[in-house]
């Protein structure tokens, strides 16, 4: 079976929110074995929404909008649907008593305009909203089946996890499931390379690349009739790409960022850190800090934008500076250990570099950084050349830098493979 999703709101398509939505409808169709063809996003406009509707009900079997369900007159989602449906609205009672224990709970008293959520078209399954006022609804059609979804992630999430995957569920006797392979310190276009055999030869399961700022991630895909199935046909390829990818592989795990890989190796190893920065201006250290747990093994940063603060903090020479620079070398190493001796921590990292847009020149231009790490007194320095604006060439920075921090702790402790000793 095949789902499209169609998010509604004139919001969305000016860019006033973010529509996180799709992403995480579509995720979730996919684990249900649902292949999801189109994603359409549409304004709070009743002809509109109709002609996509339409569209939508001719060529998918399960039609999942989000939004347009609120108490206002440009709500229009399940108004619109239940015409389209020809399906006159009623007042749903329990849906009218969910409405007013709602505002008691609150001590508040809900408005006239607030009744309207509390309608319903003929014949649906209403899905109970534990979060909100707008009950979710479910019109099965002889074309496809309509499942409306409030917009809001903190009604929509939780409501589609209770009512909706039991009611998806069953419908497909397949499922799809994934596993991320997440990959450093190696380019996409190096990665693809690596696996184009692999792409070429694909059938269940498929990998895909996917570029990240400083990272590549492969997911792995396979239908099977259930999750157990899937993760059998899952298990080979990862250990496949594991054996291409070696140590560059920082995690296989859904929720494991870059920087949690970076702090699992310093607790795993009673590691203490710090970090000296200059253009990344503490972004580094805010990674860094995002991890539960750092507490255990993070020092103190400091940001050492002018030449003065490196010399005063970081004991950078003042010789250094005049002959190769702030951005240089010799300047990133310096910054590395006299942060590391300035905190007494094991491992250090410094980033100095031109962000732009101003302050390039021919022989030091826009996006050129410098990176150092120190692990117990061993300093590696790397030179990097960023695109992009100065948002861009700051973001790439900071996960170059981790990604350094990882590869030098990993090479001091050899024997250490995704944080753990072997």
């Amino acid at each position: 079976m095949n789902a499209e999703l169609i998010c509604v709101g004139t919001e969305l398509l000016l860019g006033s929110i973010v529509n996180t939505n799709a992403a995480y409808l579509a995720e979730k169709c996919a684990g249900l074995g649902l292949s999801c063809y189109y994603q359409t996003v549409v304004g709070d406009n009743e002809e509109r929404l109709a002609q996509v509707l339409k569209t939508a009900m001719e060529r998918s079997d399960v039609v999942i909008l989000s939004g347009g369900l609120g108490p206002t007159e440009d709500d229009l989602t399940k108004e619109t649907a239940a015409k389209v449906c020809g399906r006159q609205m009623y007042l749903h009672e329990p849906s009218k008593k969910a409405i007013e224990d709602f505002f008691a709970g609150r001590g508040m008293e809900p408005t006239n305009n607030n009744w309207k959520q509390a309608m319903a078209p003929e014949g649906a399954l209403i899905l109970e909203n534990h979060n909100g006022t707008a009950p979710g609804i479910i019109m099965e059609e002889e074309a496809a089946k309509l499942i409306l979804l409030p917009g809001p992630p903190n009604e929509i999430c939780p409501m589609f996890e209770e009512s909706v995957i039991p009611y998806l569920s069953a419908l497909t006797s397949q499922v799809i499931c994934s596993q991320t392979v997440k990959i450093c310190g190696v380019g996409e276009s190096s990665a693809e390379t690596m696996v184009k055999d692999l792409i070429d030869g694909q059938t269940n399961p498929t990998i895909a690349t996917y570029a990240k700022t400083g990272e590549v991630h492969i997911r792995v895909t396979a239908n099977a009739g259930d999750r157990k199935t899937a993760g059998k046909l899952i298990k080979p390829m990862v250990k496949e790409l594991k054996a291409r990818f070696g140590n560059h592989i920082y995690s296989t795990e859904e929720d494991t960022t870059l920087e949690k890989s970076v702090v699992d190796l310093l607790l795993a190893n009673k590691l203490t850190v710090t970090c000296a920065e200059s253009c990344t201006g503490g972004l580094l250290s805010g990674r860094l800090v995002n991890v539960p747990g750092i507490s255990e093994v993070y020092k103190a940063g400091v940001i050492t934008y002018s030449n003065k603060a490196k010399r005063r903090l970081l004991g950078v020479k003042k010789g250094t500076l005049h002959k190769y620079g702030a951005v240089s070398e010799k300047t990133a190493e310096e910054m590395a250990k006299g942060a590391a001796l300035l905190h007494k921590a094991d491992v250090a990292a410094a980033v100095t570099g031109i962000a732009g847009p101003d302050g390039g020149t021919e022989e030091k231009p826009v996006g050129l950084v410098y990176i150092a790490c120190y692990v117990k007194g061993k300093v590696t320095v790397k030179q990097y050349q960023f695109s992009g604006n100065r948002g861009k060439v700051r973001e790439s920075a900071v996960s170059a830098a981790l990604a350094l921090m990882r590869s030098c702790i990993l090479e001091y402790y050899s024997k250490v493979t995704f944080g753990k000793k072997e």
